[in-house]
């Protein structure tokens, strides 16, 4: 009887331990600063990119803003996996190279964009499942390198 309930509590500490979830760090991940030390009207360019290194993302049409991004997702066996910990710090420079302002956002701040699919849609009728399996039946094609003999005319 105890050696029963003992082998069972194993499995389950096994088990258990095996549905730990799983950390994943992307993006920028500081060693000293924090993004948000950044004062606006007393940094440049100059101090940002000594103090916190090259940004994620810099701004295509403007080279004034610096985007740096950080998430944390969290992977629990076969389940998708979840974004726990979102960072984003967008620093907007001015025309003198001066830090104008110092935007942060967080998981909060996110919003869900509907993907397009891209498919294009095609006129005509969708075959059921009977129709897929059982339509071919009787329409037997050739395979290549056989020849079908033909009738000779008199035949």
């Amino acid at each position: 009887m105890k050696f029963s309930l003992a082998v069972a509590l194993a499995l389950a500490i096994a088990t258990s331990a095996g549905c730990r979830a799983t950390r994943d760090f992307h993006g920028y991940v500081p060693d000293q600063a924090l993004p948000t030390d950044v004062e606006p009207a007393i940094d440049t360019r100059s101090t940002v990119l000594a103090r916190l290194g090259s940004p994620s993302t810099t701004s295509v049409f403007d080279n004034g803003l610096w985007v740096y991004m950080s998430s944390t997702r969290e992977n629990k066996a076969f389940f998708y996996p979840k974004v726990v910990a979102r960072e984003i710090v967008a620093i907007q420079f001015d025309e003198n190279d001066v830090v104008s302002d110092v935007l942060t956002y967080d998981l909060n701040d996110g919003r869900v964009i509907d993907y397009s699919s891209r498919v294009t849609p095609t006129r005509g009728r969708e075959l059921s499942i009977l129709e897929q399996l059982f339509g071919s039946i009787g329409n037997v094609n050739q395979l290549p390198g056989q020849r079908e003999q033909q009738r000779q005319p008199g035949e």
